[in-house]
């Protein structure tokens, strides 16, 4: 079978009105792990391209009313993070676009649709992103659906401050979307955990709906509400993207605390074969590096607060610095003198070759011998004896060599 992605606006795929189109995402359909059928990728990709056109149509207009305004610099952060969130969506839908293929989709793709969508959506190293303040570039670690939803609000609160939203007849449009987006605000503060900050976000929700009971009851006794409707738009889109991005962080946060574990439990493992082999080499090789091979115990148990983990984490790549610069050390001296023993074979092997009988020559390979068989063994000591042998060999070989070709 063979699907077009026809870039036409599905029926219902996006609300607005006037001159400002709005832009509304499409649900994802599946979740993560579970394959995406064909059809159901074909609408939500057909209707993802929709919804992208009209977003960067509408950030561009957003864009030209915010250099317009008398304090763009208000605006510029906003959207910076907008256009580099749009950039990220975009880049993922041509990656679907591929993965999908007109519809030749086996198994195979369609769990890799399934990926793609529910799997995290990073904006790439060098980009916008790099300019975004920490606290608001961890928004775009977020599923593709997450990151769609998160430029709705974003979009709804600029729009709301740059006063670019209808009026009058299309008060009744707003208010729903409000209402929706409060809905999705209700969704959002479930996965909050139980503690302050939910009851914060309830608060906050609570409040949010009493305005819109207001602003509602108003207009349905004609009162002009746009002074009302425009702080309530921007301030419910605002907590919206909060309550994503702050879903987002604590995914990441989560994440670290497992890498944490992880990282540690690999250190304690190579901590303890690196204290091997310098034990080895100290016994082996003398004269030995001097290291000390970091104790990742020291740096106590793994915290739980989110700061402290990622303090933990820069701990944990540190040592994990120093074992490998003692891992080299330590390698590195058994590696000579696993050297100075071949060398020496090999030269041993010349001598035989050219048929040498050489008294003192035969010394030489035999005090050799005798230093390498040492345990520890003295590199120095085996390298001048070595550097020795050569020298008389290359000068003995000489004459002999002269000889054989007069």
């Amino acid at each position: 079978m063979s699907l077009s992605l026809d870039p036409t606006p599905p029926p219902g795929g996006a609300s607005g009105g006037g001159s400002q189109p709005t832009a509304v995402a499409p649900v994802a359909p599946g979740r993560l792990g579970s394959p995406v059928a064909v059809q159901e990728a074909f609408i939500y990709l057909r209707d993802l391209g929709v919804w992208r056109d009209q977003r960067k149509a509408e950030l561009d207009a957003l864009d030209a009313a915010a250099l317009a305004s008398s304090d763009a610099d208000a605006f510029s952060r906003d959207m910076l993070v907008s256009m580099a969130l749009w950039k990220a969506i975009a880049d993922r839908y041509d990656l679907l676009s591929v993965t999908f293929d007109s519809g030749r989709v086996g198994p195979t793709e369609a769990a890799r649709l399934s990926t793609l969508i529910w799997g995290r959506l990073d904006v790439a190293p060098g980009s916008a992103a790099a300019t975004i303040a920490p606290s608001t570039s961890g928004a775009l670690a977020l599923s593709l659906p997450e990151a769609c939803r998160l430029s709705d609000a974003m979009a709804s609160s600029l729009r709301a401050r740059l006063s670019l939203e209808p009026s009058g007849a299309e008060v009744g449009t707003r208010v729903k979307d409000v209402r929706a987006t409060i809905e999705r605000i209700r969704d959002q503060i479930m996965v909050v955990p139980a503690g302050p900050d939910r009851e914060a976000a309830r608060d906050l929700l609570g409040r949010l709906e009493q305005r819109l009971f207001d602003v509602t009851e108003r207009a349905k006794r004609g009162a002009d509400v746009g002074g009302l409707l425009a702080p309530l738009e921007f301030d419910a889109s605002g907590t919206e993207r909060d309550l994503i991005v702050g879903a987002g962080q604590r995914l990441e946060d989560a994440k670290d605390a497992q890498r944490a574990v992880t990282m540690r439990q690999e250190l304690l493992a190579r901590s303890e074969a690196v204290t091997a082999l310098v034990d080895r080499c100290v016994a082996a090789v003398t004269p030995a590096p001097r290291l000390a091979v970091p104790d990742v115990r020291a740096l106590g148990e793994i915290p739980t607060a989110a700061d402290d983990v990622d303090r933990y984490l820069a701990r944990l790549d540190a040592v994990s610095r120093a074992l490998t610069v003692v891992h080299t050390a330590y390698s590195t001296a058994l590696a000579q003198r696993d050297e100075v023993q071949g060398y020496a074979g090999a030269l041993s092997a010349q001598v035989r070759a050219a048929g040498l009988v050489d008294s003192d020559l035969e010394h030489l390979r035999s005090r050799l011998d005798a230093v390498l068989a040492a345990t520890p063994t003295d590199l120095s000591h085996a390298r001048a004896l070595l550097a020795a042998y050569e020298a008389y060999f290359t000068a003995r070989r000489a004459p002999a060599t002269r000889g054989g070709t007069r």
